[in-house]
């Protein structure tokens, strides 16, 4: 039983940030341009991470990205910059998205 206990306690430990950065996505309207599994105005965020995958310092770039904003990189639209965003958010923003938005 003791088991049992622990192994509910470390996957609700895990699932919870997921759902938590899926909730910072929301919280700052993300999700007004990007879906998680379809393009909506802009890439969707699998896509994303597919594009991402392999590459040195994937996680700083795109997180980078994401405050500078940019244009170019998915087509003709630009993503405004997000500089209200804080480092750490953007940060895990990043993570999240690079991690297929799961």
């Amino acid at each position: 039983m003791k088991l049992i206990s622990v192994l509910i306690a470390a996957s609700a430990a895990f699932a919870a940030p997921a759902f938590a950065n899926l909730d910072l996505a929301k919280k700052n309207a993300c999700m007004a341009c990007h879906g998680v599994d379809k393009k909506v105005v802009g890439p969707a965020y699998q896509d994303v991470a597919k594009k991402y995958a392999g590459q040195k310092d994937a996680a700083a770039n795109l997180a980078k990205s994401i405050k500078a904003g940019g244009s170019g990189k998915w087509g003709p639209i630009p993503m405004p910059a997000q500089a209200a965003l804080s480092d750490a958010d953007a940060n895990t923003l990043a993570a999240w998205i690079l991690a297929g938005a799961k």
